[in-house]
């Protein structure tokens, strides 16, 4: 199942080389949220993986973006006790770019940060599965 998230990018990180065949990279969002006149502001640090490691490098630090990401966890016992571990698997980002002269987020525009781009909209469904 996919996720997304909307907010401002207020870290990067490098990508590290875990394994010779795996590298990943982190980065971290801020989410401003309005509940009851109250503003709340989170925090979610997110990875990218193998060749998702090079989205984040399109944006900058400020930008507000839009992260498609996936929930992956996993259980981890040592020593008789047991841990789960839950990641942000980032797999695609766009920022959003406000629309010059309006005001408000319904005129805002995101723009695609990946290569992809349809023509026919038979490519749209090629997925696999």
């Amino acid at each position: 199942m996919s996720y997304e998230l909307t907010g401002k990018l207020v870290a990067k990180y490098d990508t590290v080389q875990r394994t010779a065949t795996f590298q990943t990279r982190e980065f971290a969002v801020e989410k401003t949220d309005d509940i009851n006149g109250r503003t709340i502001v989170n925090y979610a640090k997110f990875q990218c993986v193998q060749d998702k490691t090079a989205i984040i490098d399109r944006v900058n630090i400020g930008d507000d973006i839009k992260v498609y990401f996936n929930i992956k966890g996993s259980k981890w016992e040592k020593d008789g006790k047991t841990n789960y571990i839950t990641n942000l698997d980032a797999w695609r980002i766009e920022q959003i770019l406000p629309n010059a002269g309006t005001a408000g987020a319904a005129n805002d525009q995101m723009e695609p940060i990946d290569n992809f781009t349809a023509t026919n909209p038979e490519e749209l469904d090629d997925l696999p599965f």
